[in-house]
């Protein structure tokens, strides 16, 4: 049946939120045929939860299940998403989205690229309805626990307060005109341990295309080879990040001659006209790979998790053997997402070294809690 299901899926695959559509209706498929011509057995439903689970742990087109749903959910939930469904219709497709989720180990990964979506549409006003938002966490709550969705819950919590107090404001402002800045204020509290934290820069600007801007707070003009010598960046990466400077929306250079190609013969100069009405102005740029840091970010706390895990069960058992701790310790996480045991291994080598447990001296399987 698995094979059956991945030669259907991969003939019919047009596109990512097309694939997770066609493995909604793949499962509601199989469910009614489990439910109406099997009775309901048990049997057949072990079976077709055992097929799933392999079938959505694939990876698809370089991405991993939990980002699909997570990418799946975010076009659903945000403005001028692809998926224009009605409310009843919204509702019925999260409710699946959210029982497909129960198949996939790495439920951490899902939260994570999941939590990254809700502070886009949130900060940016692109949700398209705080109902189906609060909706989708009461179910994810119910299937993962409240760990899973305290830190959504919170973010949810911030920017209703922030719009009762932007509320709160304009009216004193209305009631008191003498307090009135004349100018539009706008500003959202946040809590640090709700939302994805990034690096902060004193420049908002990549490294290289900030040090390019800077040289010219030295010279007024500088030709293209200039500018290359004094990056030290190769022939390609200058033309980029020159061409996102001088050609591209916001022009904050001037180019010579004012041409859409960047050439080795162009000069270049700071455009002192350059304004926008914009408070805030995205310069393009070649796209982050975020895919990577939240990938990166939730396999380090999978570390601190392991850590926690193994500490908790020696500090209750005190003495237990390599195969016992590993089996406990799979069986606590696995809520959350399912620990290759080589990781296992490898924090408690590390716990050893740190000084948390140590190996027996006659049976090196068996480990002992340092208090």
């Amino acid at each position: 049946m698995l094979t059956a299901m991945l030669k259907w899926i991969e003939a019919d695959f047009i596109g990512l939120q097309v694939f997770v559509r066609k493995v909604i209706e793949l499962h509601d498929k199989y469910l009614a045929y489990v439910n109406d011509c099997f009775q309901n057995h048990t049997l057949f439903h072990k079976a077709l939860k055992e097929a799933f689970e392999v079938f959505c742990n694939k990876g698809v087109a370089g991405s991993s299940s939990a980002e699909l749903l997570a990418t799946f959910c975010d076009n659903i939930l945000k403005k001028g998403g692809s998926e224009k469904l009605s409310d009843e219709a919204i509702e019925e497709t999260l409710e699946k989205v959210v029982k497909l989720l129960a198949y996939i180990s790495d439920k951490d990964l899902f939260a994570e690229f999941y939590r990254k979506k809700l502070a886009r549409r949130l900060l940016f006003d692109k949700s398209a309805n705080d109902d189906h938002e609060r909706s989708i966490l009461t179910k994810l709550k119910q299937q993962c626990g409240g760990q899973f969705t305290s830190k959504m819950e919170g973010m949810v919590t911030d920017l209703t307060l922030a719009r009762e107090n932007q509320t709160s404001f304009e009216e004193y402002l209305s009631n008191n005109p003498n307090a009135n800045p004349g100018i539009d204020l706008t500003v959202t509290v946040l809590t640090t341990g709700f939302w994805p934290s990034y690096k902060s820069f004193d420049l908002n600007l990549p490294a290289e295309m900030a040090s390019a801007l800077l040289l010219f707070n030295s010279s007024d003009r500088l030709s293209y080879s200039e500018i290359m010598t004094q990056l030290n960046l190769t022939d390609d990466d200058v033309v980029r990040l020159l061409h996102s400077l001088s050609c591209a929306k916001y022009k904050i250079l001037n180019k010579e001659p004012n041409t859409k190609i960047i050439s080795p013969t162009d000069h270049f100069e700071f455009n002192s006209k350059f304004t926008d009405k914009m408070r805030r102005i995205k310069i393009p740029l070649p796209p982050v790979d975020e895919k990577k840091k939240v990938i990166e970010d939730v396999d380090k706390d999978r570390r601190y998790a392991i850590d926690a895990s193994i500490v908790r069960i020696m500090k209750s058992r005190k003495v237990l053997g390599h195969q016992q701790l590993v089996m406990e310790c799979v069986e606590q996480l696995g809520r959350m997402f399912k620990p290759d045991f080589k990781a296992i291994k490898k924090r408690i080598e590390d716990l050893i070294t740190r000084d948390y447990l140590e190996r027996d001296k006659e049976n090196p399987n068996l480990f002992r809690y340092l208090a």
